[in-house]
């Protein structure tokens, strides 16, 4: 099994300082490839401490020069945020840069405030988002992007460097709503899972998911990449302690950033399922939704960690974990020390788990 990092530069409530942040971040993500770690992971938002990352590909590239194997993931590119002639660019620099080293991960963004910050119109960003990885995703295989849609209108223009090897296989989006899993599936990449939702409706959209991508493509789809917020102490109690005010802390943060548990997407076109979401947590009140997200999560003693990754994966034939491991403003020591018994305890074991799933990249 394949087991990667990411790294997400949160600074909830201005706790520190934003250099203080990337300064012991970055220092963290260092740690991955000498600690075993198959690949480094970041994301993409803007405006707000929730997580302080504007460019994932300029983050990824810093980390390439710092590493010599390990694959190099956005977790994701907002495609409805930027001209895709340019990212298209920027991605196949950063592959030549890296030797092939790019694991690619795209998606559309929920955040009123960034959407707001950067003029768009949230109901646009289905459109936005297809058109966009249409002209990059044919544009990277061809080594020229060309397209004529509502937002995109590019005309013929070369990528240089020019791609070098296919993406086909190591591309993924993440989706939340149900209806983005079939828009992925005719895209022909794979799911980026990052836990939000209970996981038999997760298994049933990705069966979903693998039918249309089988009939529209007649190839297996790419086994899917499961993310998850990780805690790993000795101890369960406090592994329940230290998951509840950290896994539970980055919850609230995700409530500050999204505003999910207010009612601004509810009839919002193209975020019906995040307005659903809102009513749920409405009626059940923050504390049990936090409660529900922990049990998503990857939290408890080193076996606890590798039991509840093993069976997620079995549910929807992934055979890929990306950890964190900082988040929530966790003293750094405190996520080191989580990295380290993870990388020490829990991930040899998934690593000897034989891949079966269609991860070329993997290898």
């Amino acid at each position: 099994m394949h087991v990667g990092m990411a790294t997400i530069f949160q600074n909830p409530g201005q706790h520190t300082t934003d250099l203080d942040v990337y300064q012991n971040d970055v220092r963290l993500a260092e740690l991955a490839e000498p600690s075993g770690f198959e690949s480094v992971w970041t994301v993409e938002h803007h405006f707000t401490d929730y997580t302080m990352c504007p460019d994932p590909l300029q983050f990824l590239t810093y980390m390439a020069a710092k590493t010599q194997k390990v694959k190099l993931g956005s977790m994701v590119v907002v495609l409805p945020w930027h001209d895709p002639m340019r990212v298209a660019e920027q991605i196949s620099m950063l592959d030549n840069l890296s030797n092939g080293r790019v694991i690619l991960g795209l998606g559309r963004g929920a955040g009123r405030v960034e959407f707001d910050r950067f003029r768009q119109e949230m109901e646009d960003s289905r459109l936005r988002f297809v058109e966009s990885a249409e002209c990059v995703l044919d544009g990277l295989e061809k080594g020229y992007c060309q397209y004529d849609g509502e937002f995109v209108q590019q005309p013929q223009a070369y990528i240089r460097p020019a791609p070098f090897k296919t993406f086909k296989g190591r591309t993924y989006a993440a989706a939340v709503s149900p209806e983005s899993i079939e828009i992925m599936a005719k895209l022909g990449v794979g799911v980026l899972v990052v836990p939000q939702k209970p996981w038999d409706q997760v298994e049933t959209e990705l069966k979903d998911y693998n039918r249309v991508y089988r009939e529209i493509h007649n190839s297996e789809p790419p086994a899917p990449i499961i993310a998850g917020w990780t805690f790993c102490d000795p101890d369960k109690d406090r592994a329940y302690e230290m998951a509840r005010r950290y896994i539970g802390g980055y919850w609230q943060t995700v409530l500050d950033h999204y505003k999910f548990h207010e009612d601004h997407l509810k009839g919002q076109k193209g975020y019906e399922y995040y307005g659903q979401f809102a009513a749920k947590i409405q009626k059940g009140g923050v504390d049990a939704a936090v409660e529900y997200f922990m049990s998503l999560q990857t939290w408890g003693t080193p076996q606890m960690c590798y039991d509840t990754i093993v069976s997620n994966a079995a549910r929807i034939g992934a055979e890929s974990y990306v950890g964190i491991f900082s988040y929530a403003a966790m003293p750094w020591d405190e996520a080191e020390r989580n990295i380290r018994l993870f990388a020490g305890d829990v991930m040899p074991k998934l690593q000897a788990r034989e891949i079966t799933g269609n991860i070329e990249w993997a290898a």
